[in-house]
């Protein structure tokens, strides 16, 4: 588990892939390690539309591929099934939209990276003392960089990556201002390319978010 957290805080971008067809993940993967990208969430879909079993056959299909090379997690978890299901796949890392107490305690059990969701100081430290290894701030992009300070402030002991509405012109100030990292999901111009196999674009796109990183 330390190295999967010593791996987020040197790489500190998360791309998160929602709603990416099974068949275009592995190709858009490599995109995007081409890029420089070393950390992909693939979502569960609440809406049911899409099963938790087929989102964990693309994890699984993922963490075999590149193993040694990226490390592949899953995104808005909000059950103690969905944790088993990306451990068994190989997932590394469970991030969530909310702070499930029940969800944190299944992943540490997992043996896996907890990352709930909070935004308030109560829920990030309700998140920290179930044992959380990190509090995802999320819909950051409501409160802006600064809110990173506030909390970071009096929670130095929480580790906060900022989530929802980041892009590549506010990434660093939200990383200046306290957050361990940051999550980033696909734009309209992203999905556009992947759909036309354009995944050059990807490339091209993560190599710039890691060279500002530099």
């Amino acid at each position: 588990m330390d190295k999967t957290i010593d791996i987020i805080l040197k790489n500190k971008i998360i791309m998160i892939v929602r709603g990416v067809p099974t068949n275009k993940l592995a190709e858009l993967a490599e995109a995007m390690w081409r890029g420089g990208i070393r950390l992909m969430e693939c979502t569960y879909d609440a809406s049911g539309k899409i099963s938790d079993e087929e989102i964990a056959e693309g994890i699984s299909l993922l963490s075999k591929q590149f193993e040694g090379r990226m490390l592949i997690g899953t995104g808005t978890v909000l059950k103690k099934s969905q944790v088993e299901l990306t451990k068994s796949a190989g997932g590394k890392f469970i991030i969530s939209p909310d702070t499930n107490t029940d969800v944190i305690t299944e992943t540490k059990r997992q043996g896996l990276i907890s990352i709930p969701g909070a935004l308030t100081p109560s829920e990030a430290t309700v998140a920290h003392r179930a044992g959380a290894d990190f509090v995802k701030l999320f819909p950051i992009s409501q409160m802006g960089a600064e809110y990173v300070k506030a909390l970071s402030a009096p929670l130095s002991h929480i580790r906060f990556l900022a989530v929802g509405g980041v892009k590549r012109k506010n990434m660093l100030d939200y990383l200046r201002l306290g957050a361990c990292g940051v999550g980033m999901g696909l734009n309209d111009n992203d999905k556009k390319a992947i759909s036309q196999n354009d995944f050059n674009y990807i490339e091209a796109k993560c190599r710039e978010l890691v060279e500002a990183l530099k």
